[in-house]
């Protein structure tokens, strides 16, 4: 008889865990779902900001002027305008280098015949995908997709992940920060799930 009370008040204590741990994968996953919506919608304002800045000749100083417009325009009430800001100005930065890795990896392609929604989908996700530590790598390579699939032509899409995934591969042969650091994170994640399901 006791061993039943101790047996039915186990099998209790383990439904209502859980459930806690339910309700938190719940609340995780929508929060996460919210701030990547926002982080999608930034990326876009992110973009077309670029998109111009290019198109009149990325000149110094017209970036924040753009984007400011855009927000207004576009995203009035972008809750990530920090996160776009840090983006365009990221991607201004180091406009050389990632252009000079474009190069180097759609060697095919002269950078200025490359379409300027292409070109600059490529300058954001090369500076999320290797620079930004914020961001980790295949989320850069989805978002960058998912942005030339928008805005990009038909073959859009199937470009930006063919030089996101070699820039991929070779930072992984090549054991880069931020792989290392990806690759932290699913291990640590996957121990966190391990412990909830016990």
């Amino acid at each position: 008889m006791h061993f039943r009370i101790e047996y039915a008040h186990h099998v209790e204590l383990t439904r209502r865990r859980r459930q806690v741990a339910h309700k938190k994968r719940a609340r995780k996953k929508n929060s996460t779902y919210y701030h990547m919506s926002n982080r999608h919608l930034a990326r876009t304002v992110a973009l077309q900001s670029l998109y111009e800045w290019d198109f009149r000749g990325a000149r110094e100083g017209d970036i924040l002027e753009i984007v400011k417009r855009n927000f207004s325009n576009l995203a009035a009430g972008l809750p990530d305008q920090d996160f776009v800001l840090g983006l365009i100005t990221g991607v201004a930065k180091h406009r050389e280098s990632i252009d000079k890795t474009i190069v180097a990896y759609a060697p095919e392609w002269p950078l200025e015949q490359i379409t300027t929604v292409d070109r600059n989908v490529l300058r954001i996700g090369i500076y999320e995908l290797t620079i930004d530590p914020a961001i980790p790598p295949k989320v850069a390579i989805n978002e960058a997709i998912e942005l030339a699939k928008s805005f990009g032509g038909v073959s859009s899409g199937k470009f930006i992940n063919g030089v996101l995934g070699s820039i991929y591969k070779d930072m992984v042969s090549e054991k880069h920060p931020k792989v290392l650091q990806e690759e932290q994170s699913q291990k640590t994640n996957k121990e966190e799930k391990g412990e909830e399901q016990h």
